[in-house]
């Protein structure tokens, strides 16, 4: 149940022609630490150059955040892409939201996040496809930090301590 599909180094490094092949036709997408940094609010051109070919291939993207509205809407808005905030990730809640949003059969869909006890396991528990990547950087907020230490215990070849 934890244990990701694939792994990734970063978001940009997500192949786009290997999900394709997989018959993955849409993403749900984290956003601290897999898309920008954790309190940044500027995304990196390699992840916007991402999200412009993965639409341009015809691949349906939203964000999924539990972050409150008003960032991730500045955020999903620079990546034109829909988003559901105050997800409640990993509870379904939220990804059923998101889920509705793809309008696209679950096996046709993957998740694209850099926490093991959110991303994936949320989307484990919906039947979803999961990606885990390295988060952008160590800094995070004082929860997340706490569950990293079991996600290194659990993944130890993923993360140096």
């Amino acid at each position: 149940m934890l244990g990701p599909d694939r792994f990734a180094p970063r978001l940009g490094e997500v192949s786009l022609e290997e999900l394709e092949a997989a018959g993955i036709r849409g993403l749900i997408l984290d956003l601290d630490n897999t898309v920008v940094s954790w309190g940044a609010s500027e995304i990196a051109e390699e992840h916007l150059a991402w999200v412009r070919r993965a639409r341009d291939r015809g691949l349906r993207l939203v964000m999924l955040s539990n972050n409150f509205s008003d960032r991730v809407t500045m955020i999903a808005r620079q990546m034109d892409i829909p988003f559901v905030a105050n997800a409640l990730k990993p509870s379904p809640i939220g990804f059923v939201r998101a889920l509705r949003v793809l309008r696209l059969p679950r096996r046709q869909i993957a998740v694209v996040g850099d926490q093991l006890f959110t991303d994936v396991l949320g989307g484990k528990i919906c039947g979803l496809y999961t990606i885990l990547t390295e988060p952008l950087e160590p800094q995070d907020h004082p929860i997340t930090n706490f569950f990293r230490f079991f996600e290194r215990l659990m993944l130890p070849q993923r993360r140096a301590p």
